[in-house]
């Protein structure tokens, strides 16, 4: 790989061969020589603009690739924030029905359980998960053992009895281990 010319050091050899060659015939006229200076020059000065666009051209591109990246992070959660509003809105509606003279517990319960199942519809759909670990074996790479207690009978040990709090993963990786109960 390392014995392999690029275009541009073939063409400098090639130019150096012409000027031996040059060099090596006296009685080339002056006229001949001046003509051969001037091509010289000429490419030399179409390689000096081709370096310059070039290089503008690389220039403008780390521009734009920091110009992206800037509003990947800037505006990253739109569609997060997006997928938000709609339960925002339940809230609202629950809270400002709830203060109504006359209010229903039920119709609250029923709304503010509904609007929880639109929530956690919004979080699934970008990949934020519930981990919630009754029954399952304690893992300390998802779970948080708060107390541990003696196993109810019929219960294996190292088994989570109880949830405090749930955890959370995003697109698996964990956001906050759940806090629980195990069993002894």
């Amino acid at each position: 790989m390392a014995d392999q010319e690029t275009p541009v050091e073939e063409e400098l050899k090639a130019a150096d061969t012409e000027s031996v060659e040059t060099e090596a015939t006296p009685s080339d006229d002056p006229e001949q020589l001046l003509l051969e200076l001037q091509d010289a020059k000429a490419k030399a000065d179409e390689h000096w603009n081709q370096c310059l666009r070039l290089q503008a051209e690389m220039d403008n591109l780390r521009k734009r690739n920091e110009r992206d990246l800037a509003n990947a992070h800037k505006f990253a959660l739109e569609k997060f924030a997006e997928g938000l509003l709609p339960v925002i809105d339940s809230l609202e509606m629950g809270v400002s029905h709830g203060r109504e003279d006359g209010a229903e517990l039920a119709k609250l319960l029923e709304g503010t359980e509904l609007t929880l199942k639109q929530l956690s519809q919004v979080m699934n759909k970008f990949g934020v998960e519930a981990i919630d670990p009754v029954g399952q074996s304690f893992n300390p790479e998802f779970h948080e053992a708060m107390v541990m207690q003696p196993a109810p009978d019929g219960t294996a040990s190292n088994t989570v009895l109880v949830v405090f709090q749930k955890g959370y993963t995003l697109n698996g990786r964990l956001v906050r281990p759940a806090k629980v109960i195990v069993a002894q």
